[in-house]
């Protein structure tokens, strides 16, 4: 896929970026598998490392079990000898960052797994400092992995765990069904274990179901390098190719195997040895990476998608949650797999106040019974806080619950928590419906779409949905295409020029329609003899038009005429893929002026699109769509059988065949729908011109696509019957036909019915009605119909009408012509035995005088040109007919036999020629004989068999020459006459096949007296080597063993071949006799229909006619198959052929609803229904039992603690016994779990304390907040676990409990307390002072103006427009304010933006300006000593014209380079804005009662 920069090429590149695939076989274009391993080889030598340990050091802890390891973990004996030396770091501390060095990586190449398949996988050891991107090219260009449409990251626990059997099959089905439907990468661990294990058998179930043809799934294992068990034999400095790898888990210890059902592995290596989690940071950095990409590489494309998949896991599971969410990464969590993920999904639907730290405590004793007591206090409040961090993020969360009735599959559930982020985002203040709708197309899923996106929410237009109906058309996405046709795209808007050239230029290189394309590309520069210029490459539309007029035939005139100025009409088009949706926001644009767009058809124009690019079921969605349905489908069958013949492929090539067929049975079953509707208008459809394919017929269509099937129907042989008659009737006998023929008187009596008779008749008992009632007055319709029918009867019994109608019907002129040739031939003959004087004759010129005659006629027919084909097309449609060569070659065979007879000198020469070529006329009577129902198919058979001849005489012939040859070699010696040598070697062993035995086979009959011996008698052959007896001395039996052998083979096996092939022949013949005769009958029918009406050699006269009128009459009438429909009269009929379409396929629908295999796949599906829905229903009452369970086991704890407390009042009053009182167990530690009522705030659901300023890593740090959940914020309370670290810009040191109130600083700190509560973190952090530090935030405001300087209202309130500010690197905007400085009176980013003098005027502005808020901003710099507290302002300009306000203007139309923007942008809720800017920009709108 190309970007729109990529695309400006030449077109010798598009040429050969397509005709690489075309011109040239594999082992040109494909690199050999060596050269491809010696490209990766040097690519990774050069950009990928490994890191290794450069200073050993003994461990202490090896000592101990007698090995000599290194701190690093690697045994002595893996250490260079440097390394062992260790001259360089002699007596230094071991130190992972100083002492482990990266080199070249010597582990790369292939992996297979011993007794595990074949599988072949691609790994890679490098550096844990690699760059993301070179990874991400290792994959894209050496790996050849296509850009993923989403990528999955699944994590959760490392170790096996067990999940029920219901939930795991659901997450392998619905992980690998989201993976295939959207050509997702999935990203795990690697290893043969946990969750990473759940995702390679998911792989390997999916692998061994499905076909070669449906693609891989790819999924990348990224593992740490020290813990892969058996690495060795990966390790090889010029690659591995492959290297075979043994999966022993038994004993692999503390190591991990890899798993063998991974299609990728990236081996992370930071220079350690059994150190788990090296490749954490790494992963997450090329997972970020890779979500910045776009899809369809484009700049202005959507990005990848990133979802995370949890299932069970431990600590480092939620440190990858909490990670996810704060990227604004969506996670879906299993809820049933166990640990982590079964924590987040109990507290996933409470509100976060009620998340507390008892509550969690409870969680993780449920969950982690066995691990709850290694949980220090610490890691409980950090995993309270992270857990209500990530349950707050609710847009980003997605529990899947297995028991929920409504919830739907796994894959549903992931693609639906994209789109919930997606929601979610903030997008410039627009709506981010046409960003999920594009995600849902690259998905290719159409359920998620119709579910989530296509609701009642949004009214879509069809300009809205121009680019995703691209986007689906290019990506073969037909429920797409369907679906956004449903929802209001309409075609004629949609299809510009443009856009169906970029349709066209992206067909694939493979594609038959575009070899045929280019080289009528290259014909036409050839033709031109132009250099190329950069306005004249790429696909037009003419190009098309051409390749579809040879598709077609050349039956048709051209669709895309050719331009008349070309330099206007060729626009680059880029080379696009299914996903590149947003570059055509600036090449296509809707021009509804464009004059292209009124000769396009868009129904039409994508149906054959899709047809060139065989892509069924969009062209089929097209074709539902099209009017004129019957042309289309046979255009469509012709189309698909010419593009069948070129495939190389031969399954492709059969599927294109049956599609083809496919389309005759549509267009078989839409006419005939139409005809049992209304016969005259069926007819109509077969004969009138389509405006749409080029102004052919359809019955022209069918004839030229060779859709037997269609011309063989009944109503297609009513029409052509109808215009075999004429005027006829169309049952007459032919012995009337004959008679009248000679007795023209009889014409005139009746015996001879017209049509036109049965007309009147008709209409008759209507005028007799009308006669018959004399009482009442005809009105004046009835006058019109009685003068109507009087005039028609009239006409119709004039003896010259019935003349002409008689004499001017195909059938009668065939006649004709058939009696002329019958007397041709009788005069042929009689000429050739009887009267070939060497004076001609009369009756022999006579001869000449016909065939002058008959060589004109052959004339008219090769220069009749009804259609305007041209003299080149036209001598080709003239030469396909078998029977115009057989005329041609007679004639040309007569010329010649006659100019030789002629001669005194060949007069005998010219005699033979001309028997000779009265064979071949008389041949040409089964032309003739093909419109009888009976003997065509004969005839028929006889041309299929003449092949079967054909290659029978070829394996005849090496029977008849192998044993000729040796029979001749063994008989006689050394003949040296040829014409003997024939004799002897084929015409003898020919014979012989039918019984004629020579009798020189054996010396029984031997007389020398009928051969020569010395061959100087040319009448006698020469006789066989002969002894001192005169005797044959061959050994006879040698030629009778090689004649019994060549009989056995020549006369039995062979005559038999012949016989079962002409049996087969006739069979297959026999069983279609009446469709193909039918078919054949067309070609008789078009012939005859156009045929002057006198035969040969009175012809002459109706040429002479014609040539008069050629030449006196501008006007040029044809008599031909085809009629032009008035507007109206065509408008309507392809509406009735519309509704008469939606019937068949109506009846098609109910038809295929009442077939068996729809009825079983209808009930095994119910039945699978119901089995799921017991087995949901049998885990949903286990799970209830459950949860009652649990819940009885909390009220039972519950009352023991309300009983102790009881129990404990009562002694401290003096009440009961004195004994001790029983202690009961608890959940609390030493952490005070005092339950804290709600933290949220009742206005507006919004949390009550910060939030930014409790994130755990202190930004642009490495420092880490100590952990504050939301009820340990306010200083009232008791929080004695509380440690915080003590942050002062660049210093950082550990606050002791003990000593914590002696610190240098704890003067300056203990005077200033932060007025919201605990921040994790003392000091003053990245702030300048401790305390408040004053920051201004000035809003800057206009109003947004239209084109005609009006007000711009957003329903019944003005829209505003303020100053805003980003840097590039982050997502967030802001306002241009910041904290001030001791003196400052401006914030430094206002002042950034502004010139001396305009600081100066709006500084004299602030006094004026209105003061929007001012206090505590929740900052993520804020720390327990030290805050932000800012001062809103806002400074709005109702003048146009005022200096700040010009200057602000030319500031947002500069494209800067610096990394900050600057841009007026409209104050609206979407605005993805910076802390708490949009409460602020909130109150600015209600000051000025705007939109928001």
């Amino acid at each position: 896929m190309l970007t729109l920069h990529d695309s400006e090429i030449h077109p010798d590149e598009v040429d050969i970026y397509h005709g690489s695939f075309i011109n040239r076989n594999r082992s040109q274009v494909l690199f050999s598998t060596n050269q491809k391993q010696h490209y990766i080889r040097s690519w990774i030598k050069e950009n990928i490392r490994k890191k290794e340990c450069k200073y050993y050091v003994e461990n202490t802890a090896g000592a101990v079990t007698g090995k000599e390891i290194c701190k690093c973990g690697y045994r002595k004996a893996s250490h260079s000898e440097e390394a062992v030396k260790h001259e360089e770091f002699l007596g230094e501390t071991w130190d992972l960052k100083r002492h482990v060095r990266e080199e070249p990586t010597d582990a790369y190449g292939d992996i297979t797994f011993t007794g595990l398949g074949q599988n072949v996988v691609k790994f890679v050891r490098v550096s844990s400092d690699t760059k993301p991107d070179t990874l991400y090219k290792l994959m894209r260009d050496h790996w050849g992995l296509n850009v993923p449409n989403l990528l999955i990251s699944v994590t959760g626990g490392a170790k096996n765990f067990h999940m029920k059997p219901r939930l795991k099959n659901m997450f392998r089905r619905g992980l690998i069904k989201v993976a295939r439907s959207t050509g997702a990468w999935i990203v795990t661990g690697g290893s043969h274990a946990g969750v990473m294990k759940h995702v390679g058998e998911a792989v390997r179930d999916y692998t061994m179901s499905s076909s070669s043809k449906e693609g891989k799934i790819v999924a990348i294992g990224i593992a740490t390098w020290g813990i892969v068990h058996n690495s060795k034999c990966l390790v090889s400095s010029e690659g591995k190719f492959p290297a075979k790898y043994t999966l022993d888990e038994e004993s692999q210890g503390r190591l991990s195997c890899l798993d063998n059902n991974h299609s990728h592995f990236i081996l992370v290596d930071n220079g350690t040895h059994g150190t788990y989690g090296v490749e954490i940071a790494l992963r997450g950095k090329l997972e970020k990476f890779i979500s910045e990409q776009t899809l369809g590489c484009t700049d202005h494309g959507i990005k990848i998608p990133v979802v995370c998949v949890v299932l069970e896991g431990g600590p480092g599971t939620l440190d990858t949650i909490y990670s996810a969410v704060m990227n604004g990464t969506p996670c879906v969590v299993m809820e049933g797999s166990g640990r982590v993920a079964d924590v987040i999904a109990q507290v996933a639907n409470l509100p976060v106040s009620e998340i507390t730290i008892s509550h969690i405590q409870k969680q993780l004793k449920t969950y982690f019974a066995e691990d709850f007591k290694t949980f220090s206090d610490i890691q409980i409040l950090e995993w309270t806080m992270k857990i209500q961090d990530i349950v707050r993020m609710q847009q980003l969360l997605t529990v899947f619950q297995l028991e929920k009735e409504d919830q739907n599959d796994m894959d549903v559930a992931i693609l639906q928590a994209l789109l919930k982020a997606s929601k979610s985002l903030d997008n410039q203040g627009k709506e981010n419906w046409d960003h999920q709708l594009k995600l849902a197309v690259a998905w290719n899923r159409v359920d998620i779409a119709k579910s989530e996106i296509f609701t009642d929410d949004k009214q879509w237009k069809s300009i809205d949905l121009s680019d995703v109906m691209l986007a689906a058309l290019l990506g073969d996405k037909p429920d797409f295409v369907k679906l956004f046709l449903e929802n209001g795209v309409d075609l004629k808007e949609f299809l510009t020029e443009k856009r169906l050239l970029a349709l066209y230029n992206n067909l694939p290189p493979t594609s038959p329609c575009l070899r045929r394309i280019l080289k009528k590309r290259e014909e036409e520069q050839l033709y031109m003899k132009k250099p190329r210029t950069s306005s004249s490459w790429g696909i037009q539309l003419y190009h098309v038009s051409d390749v579809l007029c040879n598709l077609l035939g050349g039956i048709t005139k051209p669709l895309y005429p050719r331009p008349r100025d070309r330099s206007t009409h060729a626009v680059p088009i880029p080379q696009l893929g299914s996903n590149d949706l947003e570059s055509f926001q600036n090449l296509i644009t809707m021009d509804a002026k464009d004059s292209s767009v009124e000769r396009l058809d868009p129904t039409r124009d994508l149906f054959i699109w899709a047809i060139l690019e065989n892509r069924k079921e969009i062209a089929d969605i097209f074709w539902q769509l099209s009017q004129d349905c019957i042309a289309a489908a046979l255009a469509a069958s012709k189309i698909l059988k010419e593009l069948a013949k070129e495939e190389e492929d031969t399954d492709l090539s059969e599927d294109t065949k049956a599609l083809a067929e496919q389309y005759e049975k549509q267009a078989i079953g839409v006419f005939t729908e139409c005809h049992q509707r209304d016969e005259l208008r069926a007819q109509k459809l077969l004969t009138r011109e389509s405006v749409a394919w080029g102004d052919t017929t359809c019955l022209r269509l069918a004839v030229e696509a060779n859709d037997k099937n269609f011309v063989a129907q009944g109503g297609v042989q009513t029409l052509l019957t109808q215009i075999w008659w004429g005027e006829l009737a169309v049952d007459t006998r032919m012995w009337k036909v004959l008679l009248c023929m000679f007795i023209f008187p009889l014409i005139c009596t009746g015996l001879i019915k017209f049509r036109r008779d049965r007309v009147i008749k008709k209409r008759n008992p209507r005028r007799d009605i009308m006669g018959s009632n004399d009482s009442m007055a005809p009105s004046s319709t009835d006058k019109k119909l009685q003068s109507r029918s009087r005039e028609l009867s009239e006409e119709n019994l004039k003896p010259m009408t019935r003349l002409t109608g008689f004499y001017s019907s195909p059938a009668v002129v065939f006649y004709w012509n058939v009696l002329s040739y019958f007397g041709f031939l009788w005069l042929f003959a009689y000429v050739l035995m009887i009267d070939f004087q060497v004076t001609p004759s009369w009756k022999e010129l006579l001869l000449y005088i016909w065939l002058f005659t008959v060589v004109c006629e052959e004339i008219r027919q090769f220069f009749h040109d009804p259609d305007g084909f041209g003299f080149r097309k036209k001598a080709v449609i003239y030469f396909s007919n078998p029977w115009n060569k057989f005329d041609v070659a007679s004639i040309c065979i007569f010329i010649a036999g006659l100019a030789c007879r002629l001669t005194t000198t060949a007069f005998y020469e010219g005699r033979i020629i001309l028997a000779f070529d009265f064979n071949i006329w008389c041949l040409r009577l089964m032309a003739i004989f093909t419109v009888n129902k009976n003997l065509g198919p004969k005839i028929i058979i006889v041309k299929r068999m003449m092949k079967d001849i054909f290659f029978f005489l070829f394996l005849l012939g090496v029977w008849v020459v192998a044993y000729g040859v040796a029979n001749q070699a063994i008989l006689i010696h050394n003949e040296e006459r040829l014409d003997w040598i024939f004799r002897g070697a084929v015409y003898e062993p020919y014979l012989t096949i039918f019984g004629h035995i020579p009798a020189k086979i054996d010396n029984t009959d031997f007389d020398i007296s009928q051969c020569t011996v010395d061959g100087t008698d040319p009448l006698k052959p020469k006789c066989p080597v002969l002894g001192d007896n005169n005797q044959p001395v061959f050994p006879h039996w040698i030629t009778i063993i090689l004649l019994c052998i060549y009989l056995l083979f020549a006369n039995i096996l062979l005559l038999n071949l012949l016989i079962a092939m002409f049996n087969y022949t006739f069979q297959d013949v026999q069983d279609n006799t009446d469709k193909i005769w039918k078919f054949q009958r067309y070609g008789l029918i078009v012939e005859y229909h156009s045929q002057p009406l006198f035969p040969p050699p009175l012809i002459i006269f109706s040429h002479l006619h014609l040539l008069i009128v050629r030449i006196f009459c501008k006007s040029k009438t044809h008599k031909q198959f085809k009629k032009k429909l008035p507007g109206n009269e065509e408008t309507g009929l392809l509406s009735w052929e519309a509704f008469m379409k939606e019937n068949y396929l109506t009846d098609l629908h109910n038809e295929l609803n009442q077939s068996s295999d729809n009825k079983i796949r209808d009930t095994s599906e119910k039945v699978g229904m119901m089995v799921d829905f017991l087995e949901r229903g049998k885990e949903r009452q286990s799970g209830i039992v459950e949860k009652r369970l649990a819940h009885l086991e909390e009220q039972a704890f519950q009352s023991a603690k309300a009983l102790n407390w009881i129990m404990n009042a009562l002694k401290s009053k003096g009440y009961g016994y004195q004994d001790e009182v029983p202690l009961l167990l608890s959940n609390s530690k030493s952490i005070d779990t005092a339950d804290v009522n709600s933290t949220e705030a009742s206005e507006g659901g919004k949390p009550q304390y910060h939030l930014n300023a409790r994130q755990l890593l202190y930004p642009a740090s490495s420092v880490k907040r100590f952990p504050v959940p939301d009820e340990k914020v306010p200083w009232e309370v008791q929080f004695d676990v509380y440690c915080p670290t003590i942050y002062n810009s660049d210093s950082v040191s550990r606050a002791n409990c003990e000593n914590h109130n002696e610190s240098s600083d704890d003067a300056s700190r203990v005077n200033y307390k932060n007025p919201v509560g605990r921040t994790g973190l003392e000091g003053k952090g990245k702030l300048h002072w401790f305390g408040p530090n004053r920051a201004l935030d000035p809003i800057i405001t206009r109003w947004k103006r239209s084109s005609d300087d009006s007000v711009s209202k957003t329903g019944t309130k003005k829209v505003l427009e303020f100053i805003a500010i980003k840097r590039n690197k982050f997502e967030l905007w802001s306002f241009p304010g910041g904290v001030l400085q001791l003196g400052e009176t401006l914030p430094k980013r206002l002042r950034q933006l502004l010139s001396t003098k305009l600081q100066e005027e709006v500084q004299s502005m602030l006094g004026a300006a209105t003061k929007v808020y001012e206090g505590y901003v929740d900052d993520p710099r804020n720390t327990d000593n030290a805050w932000v507290e800012t001062t809103a302002i806002n400074i709005h300009f109702d003048d146009t014209k005022h200096s700040v306000l010009e200057y602000l203007n030319t500031m947002c139309l500069q494209d800067s380079n610096t990394d900050i923007s600057v841009r007026w942008q409209v104050v609206d809720q979407k605005i993805p804005l910076y802390g708490n800017h949009k409460e602020i920009l909130q109150k600015v709108a209600q000051i000025h009662n705007a939109h928001y």
